[in-house]
């Protein structure tokens, strides 16, 4: 099983998701060709309501503890409600280009 299918299994599992999308954006950075070590994470979910955006990161944190310990290099995350989503117009913003290595 990859990274991402991995994360994917473990998010769905841990938290009732409206939508998610799990994007590997090692590609985007001076990693080998094929690594899993940099993800876009996108989780709209009402188990995020009245959490801070602190406590949110903290819950994915913990759910991805063993991949983060373990290969997972950056997190991106974008945790929102479903009418956080839907009043953003489901867009989150583009990841930042890399700024170090040879890229």
């Amino acid at each position: 099983m990859s990274t991402k299918e991995l994360i994917e299994q473990k998010l769905s599992a841990a938290i009732s998701l409206f939508y998610s999308e799990v994007i590997n954006e090692s590609h985007m950075h001076n990693v080998p060709a094929g690594s899993e070590s940099h993800f876009k994470l996108i989780l709209v979910s009402d188990d995020f309501d009245g959490l801070s955006l602190v406590k949110r990161h903290q819950k994915v944190y913990k759910i991805l503890a063993d991949q983060l310990a373990n290969g997972v290099h950056a997190l991106a995350l974008n945790t929102l409600t479903k009418s956080e989503w839907l009043e953003k117009e489901k867009q989150v913003p583009d990841s930042p280009l890399c700024m170090g290595g040879g890229k």
